[in-house]
């Protein structure tokens, strides 16, 4: 039997890339999901193409991560629903490409606001039920860039790394109960997520990097995820060869030397 079979599984982001990959997959497996996005039209088309592919149950849950005081309405309008969530998947989110001296503060505060903020508050809102419960898993999908900085991208890997530092601490806290924390830490997958991607005025890059479109195929970055979650693993990084496994040890094991080759990295 599948590990997600009959578990109730909120995704948010879920209405294209990772997002909606993730939910045809689990639909597949046999969870039943509550997708959620700022486009309720992609969620429609998503929610039916689950339950084409076998989802018992798809809900539909649009919102803004932005929004914070809005989340809270959200959930408290859908305590019966949430209530039943085995599993919360943080996929929703927003990248950058601009340097440091010409970014405007203001993408800066949005990336701290639908990456990070929205994020905690979400995450805020299904504790009580996790804890009632003494079940329940948080999935956070962050980045290789919130395991180090990098250029171009300084206010989403603050970001992700705000994301780290929460969800460790998160999991440290809850320990000694049912409640389990997963972090997935992405290299370059095959999405349109640099479409959007903030530049220097908050307007969104419009075109798609040349890392990106020669990523992992995301259906193999989902298989991955889900293996993961599954097996219950605090910290999984998935990618290809060059920027998740030789920059993560060497970033790790030679700290001094990787500042001086990511200073020399290409921003797109």
């Amino acid at each position: 039997m599948s590990y997600y079979k009959g578990k109730t599984i909120w995704i948010t982001g879920a209405s294209a890339g990772i997002g909606e990959a993730l939910a045809l997959t689990l639909a597949e497996k046999g969870a039943s999901l509550i997708l959620s996005s700022r486009k309720k039209p992609g969620l429609d088309k998503v929610a039916s193409a689950c339950l084409t592919k076998g989802a018992p149950k798809v809900d539909v849950l649009p919102l803004d991560l932005a929004e914070h005081s809005q989340l809270d309405t959200l959930i408290n309008e859908n305590q019966a629903l949430l209530a039943h969530v085995d599993i919360l998947i943080n996929n929703g989110g927003i990248s950058q490409r601009s340097q440091v001296a010409e970014t405007d503060f203001a993408v800066y505060k949005k990336l701290m606001d639908i990456n990070y903020l929205g994020t905690v508050k979400l995450s805020l809102g299904v504790l009580p039920f996790f804890k009632q419960r003494n079940t329940g898993h948080y999935v956070s999908i962050s980045s290789m860039a919130g395991k180090f900085g990098v250029p171009g991208r300084s206010g989403y890997s603050a970001s992700k790394m705000a994301l780290h530092g929460f969800f460790d601490a998160l999991r440290a806290e809850q320990r000694s109960t049912g409640i389990k924390v997963t972090l997935i830490c992405p290299g370059y997958i095959k999405t349109d997520i640099s479409l959007n991607a903030l530049t220097s005025d908050g307007s969104p890059q419009g075109t798609l990097d040349e890392a990106q479109r020669n990523g992992m195929d995301v259906d193999t970055m989902v298989d991955q995820t889900l293996k993961a979650i599954a097996k219950g693993r605090e910290e999984v990084h998935i990618g290809g060869f060059k920027e998740v496994k030789m920059a993560g040890f060497v970033a790790r094991v030679f700290p001094a030397t990787f500042r001086k080759i990511i200073a020399k990295a290409k921003t797109t």
